[in-house]
């Protein structure tokens, strides 16, 4: 019920957002009941003891069938025990039921009862009860099923999308977009009433285009034709031009929960279209936005997955790199990036003084533990080996010795598999050094070290009996990411041989500032591209340097990370014409008119702004610990871009083309001929 102008405008105070919104829930006519749109009378989930002698409709989908004395009827909420009627009277729903394949689709009839005393099923919340089939009909049969609907039954992702209408039946999928769907409720709601006042109603829901026109620099568009011969939409891989249009506009604040696309080939765990919870603000600094999104994600993190800390930890760019070989960087275990260098430089090691002879030369290891933090303890381990030689045919019978042999992770094969990778993906060489049982280090870089020197390295690194460290000398950046790389991929390693260093149900949330504004574009070094986007504005200390020296420019961007992962990122933009057209047409060297729209606006009284944008699928498979995004996504396509399930894209006919003035360059005849109904 809306209050009256006059009263709204007289209640002015803080909170008073959250009042009205208390008095308008008070007044508002109660809640229907749950099934009163539907013609069952309770859903499968939902009946109890309390229950008990009622007669109850129910619907849904057989889960198994039981010798044709019962079956498990299921819903989306959860499973009902329908037991089969034995007696002659219902010889026709005895039939009908046991007849009936498993997931067809049913409606049954009966009185609610109590199940025989020590017939309880605890891991079912309506393992006290059973319903006792009166009537029941057979909605919809079902066919032979290309897998069984089994959260433990395994299918291939191919299966899975193909049948993904099936797949969207198992109770790990329904929980999965049930979750997001209150997720993203709740972030509505933390955005349009939370910060809401008297006489406003908080963020702005606003829908932007899906249509138009290409985006310098940045991830790779889709585009789409039009009728107009030789011009195309773009699909844009997000709204950035439309929510700054919308601070010119005077909205101020800003949301949507938008759908972005990206051009980008096969690559693992991304979709061609993703989700988006993207604001944007006017008058804001980084900290008001990191303040704004800790806030939300704490309002609007599910209870069953614990509770988050803010504020949350802060690290720069730099500090990330230097520690951990990347700019999200997973803080849940240590195993940090050590710079060695200055130890090192009083070395005569060939191989290192070359490295540290170049301007960003650097030696930066990592150490990797064997079995100090594992199954078997330094004391421990110090104990059984005292009784291995004392009593040698006891502790073989234990089995002394074996746990001894186990207590190391990596295996040589590890370790080689490990330097390969750092070759194969970073052009970097990787030496090993290992501390054996009696302290001593055993590596190729022992020739050139004396014993204090050693002992000196050992403290440096921090090492253990049976810890192995990784070294890398070289260029700076290149150094830092190959042993990031090998940090992630050796955590992998031990995880599969035993020991925990990544807690599933622990979240660390991490904001990675001070990046720099451009870097050097991979296919030709001397030009430069924005390592977040060109509408992202200098750092105020850096401003300056815009004009003389661009590549010392730190931006004023931002990233959220969340256990090693990139779930948001956003920037303080550039809200001055003249300083946005230079790094287009100066430093980017990008055609300014694509943007004419956008420099005229900023010469329009264009606020001080900024925002940000939430990767909501990436998020949401985080927080259910799902293997990939395409867990919580309904209807996600393949690692290559594909629809499965509709076998999307797929060709069209030259006579679907001819309007949109296009040609395609191979033979799309002969496919057609192939396939007349394409």
């Amino acid at each position: 019920m809306a209050l009256p102008r006059l009263l709204v405008r007289g209640l002015a105070w803080p909170g008073c957002g959250r009042a009205l919104h208390r008095a308008a829930s008070a007044s508002a006519p109660a809640a229907p009941d749950f099934n009163s749109f539907v013609t069952r009378t309770n859903t499968c989930g939902e009946l109890r003891s309390a229950h008990v002698g009622q007669e109850v409709t129910l619907y849904g989908w057989i889960q198994y069938q039981r010798q044709g004395l019962f079956l498990v009827l299921r819903d989306f909420q959860g499973l009902t025990q329908i037991i089969i009627p034995q007696d002659e009277a219902h010889s026709h729903v005895k039939k009908l039921l046991s007849d009936a394949p498993v997931e067809s689709v049913v409606r049954v009839t009966g009185i609610v009862s109590l199940r025989p005393p020590g017939q309880e099923n605890l891991k079912m919340s309506t393992g006290d009860i059973e319903v006792k089939v009166e009537t029941a009909e057979i909605l919809n049969s079902c066919k032979k099923l290309p897998f069984e609907i089994k959260d433990f039954i395994k299918k291939t992702e191919a299966l899975r999308m193909q049948y993904r209408y099936l797949d969207l039946r198992s109770f790990q999928l329904q929980y999965n977009l049930r979750l997001r769907s209150q997720i993203v409720m709740r972030m509505r709601e933390y955005l349009c009433n939370l910060h809401a006042c008297a006489c406003s109603s908080g963020f702005v829901d606003v829908e932007t285009p899906t249509l138009f026109k290409r985006t310098p620099g940045g991830a790779k568009e889709f585009l789409v034709p039009s009728r107009e011969a030789g011009k195309f939409y773009s699909l844009p891989q997000s709204p950035q031009q439309f929510k700054q249009l919308l601070m010119v506009g005077g909205l101020d604040r800003y949301f949507q929960v938008a759908r972005c696309y990206r051009d980008e080939g096969s690559r693992p765990d991304r979709q061609p279209e993703f989700t988006q919870i993207d604001i944007e603000m006017s008058f804001v600094d980084r900290a008001g936005i990191q303040r704004l999104i800790e806030g939300l994600l704490q309002y609007s993190w599910p209870e069953e997955r614990g509770s988050i800390t803010t504020p949350f930890p802060s690290m720069t760019y730099e500090e990330a790199l230097a520690d951990y070989g990347t700019d999200k960087p997973d803080t849940r275990f240590g195993m940090k990036i050590v710079d060695i260098s200055d130890f090192l430089r009083r070395s005569d090691i060939q191989f290192v003084q070359n490295a540290l002879s170049y301007p960003h030369g650097t030696v930066k290891a990592i150490c990797i533990p064997q079995g100090v933090e594992g199954g078997v303890s330094k004391q421990l381990r110090a104990v059984l080996s005292c009784w291995l030689e004392l009593n040698y045919d006891i502790t073989v019978s234990l089995g002394i010795p074996l746990i001894l042999a186990q207590s190391r992770y990596l295996k040589n094969k590890d370790l080689e598999s490990l330097k390969e990778s750092a070759k194969s993906q970073f052009n970097q060489e990787i030496m090993e050094i290992i501390c054996r049982p009696d302290g001593s280090l055993k590596s190729l870089l022992t020739k050139f070290l004396g014993e204090k020197q050693q002992s000196e390295l050992i403290q440096a690194l921090n090492m253990q009996v049976d810890d192995v460290v990784l070294l890398a000398a070289g260029e700076y950046k290149q150094v830092c990411s190959a042993l990031g790389s090998l940090r992630l991929e050796s955590a992998d390693l031990l995880e599969a041989a035993g020991l925990v260093l990544r807690d599933p149900t622990v979240f660390h949330f991490l904001w990675v500032v001070d990046f720099p504004l451009f870097l050097p574009k991979e296919e030709n070094p001397t030009e430069l591209e924005s390592a977040h986007h060109p509408f992202t504005a200098p750092h105020p200390s850096d401003t300056s340097l815009l004009y003389s020296d661009p590549t010392k420019v730190r931006s004023q961007h931002y990233d959220l990370v969340l256990n090693g992962n990139e779930v948001g990122g956003g920037s303080i933009r550039i809200h001055r014409a003249e300083q946005q057209r230079f790094v287009l047409e100066k430093v980017l060297k990008e055609d300014s008119e694509v943007l004419s729209h956008l420099l005229e606006a900023l010469e329009f009284g264009a606020p001080p702004h900024g925002g940000i944008a939430l990767g909501l699928d990436r998020l949401i498979s985080l927080i259910v610990d799902a293997p990939s995004i395409r867990d919580v996504i309904a209807f996600p396509k393949s690692f290559k871009g594909r629809d499965l399930m509709g076998n999307a894209p797929d060709y069209v006919t030259s006579e679907e083309l001819e309007p949109y003035h296009i040609q395609v360059s191979w033979p799309l005849a002969e496919k057609e001929a192939k396939n007349p109904l394409t």
